[in-house]
């Protein structure tokens, strides 16, 4: 099975952490691309679970109504930041990262979508992943990324522990094995 040419990186594209990354935040991650353009790009980790304490005035997350809210690490950079991938298509002032997602969206927004109880899903990230001009190709050329299509089912219905598996098992393939690679090789 061939390698996706890198041409393909744009927005909604998703990045799959080859089994050789090292161990960081990125080791077994899965990215969703939200910007690629030859200034550079930016996307947000999709399957590294946090705890964040939020005072409640902002956001009350032990009584949520909405089980379709999911935090995440989105990555290393200002870490603090919180960004939101969503559904809601009927929302203003968001863009269109792929098919039925959406980045942006405000406080009010967010408390709204977390107390009703069929409200959207929606994924807070704090912090992104960057990378300067070609930095990312340059990557993903030397196989530290594969590359697949971004999707609703991905981003907010696939559990996140299994969801690098997933996506390699789904691409078919030489990808499919590679999904059975262990974490820990010493358990192979």
């Amino acid at each position: 099975m061939e390698k996706s040419p890198y041409s393909q990186l744009k927005k909604g594209s998703i990045l799959i952490a080859s089994p050789e990354v090292e161990p960081s935040l990125f080791a077994r991650s899965v990215i969703l691309l939200c910007e690629h353009s030859q200034a550079g790009s930016f996307g947000l980790i999709l399957n590294k679970p946090v705890h964040v304490d939020m005072p409640e005035e902002i956001l009350d997350m032990k009584n949520m109504a909405n089980s379709s809210i999911y935090v995440r690490a989105g990555g290393p950079i200002q870490p603090n930041q919180m960004m939101l991938l969503h559904d809601n298509e009927e929302l203003a002032s968001t863009l269109k990262v792929c098919e039925n997602v959406f980045l942006g969206g405000d406080l009010e927004f967010l408390q709204e979508a977390v107390s009703a109880s069929s409200g959207p899903s929606v994924m807070l990230c704090f912090g992104y992943a960057g990378w300067g001009p070609g930095l990312l190709e340059r990557e993903y050329l030397n196989g530290a990324w594969i590359l697949s299509k971004g999707s609703h089912e991905y981003i907010f219905k696939t559990p996140s522990e299994s969801l690098w598996r997933q996506v390699l098992r789904d691409k078919g393939g030489k990808y499919t094995t590679l999904s059975l690679i262990p974490e820990d090789l010493d358990l192979n």
